[in-house]
Order: C-alpha cells, then structure tokens, then sequence
C-alpha cells in the first residue's frame, strides 16, 4: 500500500519530470517555428493547420524523445534536495528500508514507462502521419523518388523483378513475374513495362511475353498490353523517409511479416520495434541510477549529481546510437543491439543500488 510518503515522493517525481517535458517542448517550439516561419509565410499556410495539423503533433514526439533523459534528471533534482534537505535521512531513521524507499519511485518510473510506450506506440505515429502530410500539403517536401533492383516474394511461389520503379508516375520498367510450384518454375512473364491504373487499381503489363513450362514442353505466348491483378501496390515502392515512425505497432508488425514473406531486408523496422519497447523501459533504469547516485550527500551538492546525471544520460543515448548503428550494419541482431544499452546500464544499476543500500 502506498502511504502519504510515498504519494509525496510520486507528486515530487511526476511534478518534476512534466515540468521538465513542458519546459523543453516550449524551447523545443519556439526555435521550430523561428526555423519554419519563413516556409509558413511564403506558402500561406493557414494558422489552423500550423496549430492543429502542426504543432499539436509535434508534442508528443519531442515528449516521448526526451522522456528517457528527464526521468534521469527529474529523480536527481528532486531527491538530491530530498537529500541536502536531510529528508531521506529522516525516512531512513524512522525504520524505513531502502527498498521500501524504492517503492514510490518505481511507481513513478511505471507511470512513465506507460506514458513512454503508449506514446512510441500508438499516438505518435498517426501523429508523425499528420505532420508528414501537412508539409506535403502546404510546404511541398514529399519525395516519392525511384527505387532500383526491385527483388521481391509476392505471395508464396511468386517473385517479382523491376530494373527501376517511379512513383511518381507508378510505372515500373524491365518487369518480371516467376512462378514456382514446389520450387520448379512453371511460369515467367517478361515485360517492358508495369503501369498502375489509378481509376481502375489494376496494373497493365505492356510489350509483354509469357512462357509457360509443363514438364519438358514449353509454350510462349506474347501481347501487346493485358490488366493483371497482383498481390502488390505502388506505396510498396515509394521511398518515403523515416515510414515507419508513421506506423503504430500493429501495423509495423503486419509490415514486418509482410516484407519477410517478399523477401525484403526488415533490418530498419525491427529496429524500430525494439527501440520502443527497450526506450520505455529504460526508465526504470535510469530511476534506480539517480536513486542511487542522489540519495545521499556529497560534496558538490545538487549541481554535482545533476552534472553526473546529465553524463551518465547522455553517455546513454550515445551508445544506443552506437548500437542502432551496428544492427544497421548487421553485426548484430536489431533486438540484441536495441536492449544492449539496458542491460549494461542495469548492472551498473544494480551496482549503484546496492552500494547506496548499504
């Protein structure tokens, strides 16, 4: 049960760490729309849509991306003053454990990690989505661009082959269409060109010729142009930058299946998946860190401990960053380089705790 201490130390903890969130996120804004006021200007872009369709999705996103660093310095501000005050010395003496002291913080740090992971999850890709398509509206930034040396299992037994794909005109050139059954070929279409109906949805093979393999005859069939239903559309060939932060989890998990079930390299969604689901549990970590750090008195006072948070933080951040890059790279599996930083950084939790419990 939680007792009148605790909810104190939980309204200290979540007090500090929102103040800090709405702090930044006001920084964060003023200098977005002294970037981007230039843009908004020339355009015309109407206040509504820079306020709603704009801004008010860029909340969560520099909400959660700061979250993990304001925990940290959230638990140290408030307990070093706990601290310096003589508060934690009085908790302690009056027959409190350090483990029960732990208590309201992890509370706390839960609250966070929900907030953190609902965030990642489910609000901020559609949001990602709003402002993707408020710059295409109004600013004009949309880059559909050719993808080239397109290889790709479509459904079971049936692989695709595209030279180049322009999405700007979703025509795709040097096609071809395989069909295995029980992994021998018994049909591939070659053609000069796939063009995409809008009105349609269907897509039309031109300048096309088809062999059909039965045993060991062969018939060769050739035509001008004909419509086909395939198992694909062109969003699957536009290069559009960062997609999956507009993808909540459901639908990154779909795309994941689907793009393993083509043939296509996940690497940058897996890791997109396990980032938010390691991100939000950092909190926990770097809780049981200030703890640990700032419980107790030392010379420096609370601008030490908050200098040493702001460098464990960021010493953070910098090796997840190095890790992304290794699983990028594929040196390491996107889950295993994802958790890595946590599982470091939780013994080195661990360590702290018990040398601070001691």
């Amino acid at each position: 049960m939680l007792h009148k201490i605790d909810w104190y130390i939980i309204k200290k903890f979540l007090g500090t760490f929102f103040y800090a969130i709405a702090l930044i996120i006001s920084i964060s804004i003023v200098f977005d729309v002294s970037e981007n006021i230039d843009d908004f200007m020339a355009k015309d872009v109407p206040l509504k849509a820079i306020v709603f369709d704009y801004y008010l999705n860029f909340v969560p996103y520099f909400a959660n991306l700061f979250s993990g660093l304001f925990t940290f310095i959230a638990v140290i501000y408030f307990t070093s003053k706990l601290a310096y005050n003589t508060e934690i010395i009085a908790i302690l003496s009056s027959g409190v454990s350090y483990n029960r002291l732990m208590r309201p913080y992890m509370v706390g740090a839960s609250v966070i990690v929900l907030f953190s992971y609902l965030l990642g999850n489910y609000i901020i890709p559609p949001a990602n989505k709003k402002k993707v398509d408020f710059r295409n509206t109004y600013i004009g930034t949309r880059k559909s661009g050719v993808a080239r040396n397109i290889h790709q299992q479509i459904e079971p037994g049936v692989f695709v082959y595209m030279k180049s794909y322009n999405a700007s005109n979703d025509v795709g050139y040097n096609f071809t269409i395989e069909h295995f059954v029980d992994r021998k070929l018994v049909s591939k279409l070659m053609a000069g060109s796939i063009k995409w109906d809008r009105e349609k949805k269907r897509w039309i093979i031109q300048d096309y010729y088809t062999r059909t393999i039965s045993g060991y005859t062969e018939k060769v069939t050739k035509g001008i142009e004909k419509d086909t239903l395939l198992n694909m559309v062109p969003q699957d060939y536009e290069v559009v930058d960062n997609i999956v932060e507009t993808m909540t989890l459901p639908m990154l998990n779909e795309s994941i299946d689907n793009l393993k079930l083509r043939g296509v390299n996940t690497t940058n969604y897996e890791i997109e998946k396990h980032k938010r689901r390691s991100g939000p549990f950092s909190a926990f970590i770097l809780t049981i860190i200030g703890v640990s750090l700032a419980s107790k008195k030392i010379k420096g006072g609370v601008g030490f401990h908050l200098g040493l948070g702001l460098l464990l933080s960021f010493s953070y951040i910098l090796f997840m960053q190095v890790t992304t890059v290794f699983a990028t790279s594929d040196l390491l599996a996107p889950w295993v380089a994802m958790w890595i930083p946590n599982i470091l950084y939780g013994g080195l939790a661990f360590y702290l705790y018990r040398r601070a419990s001691a």
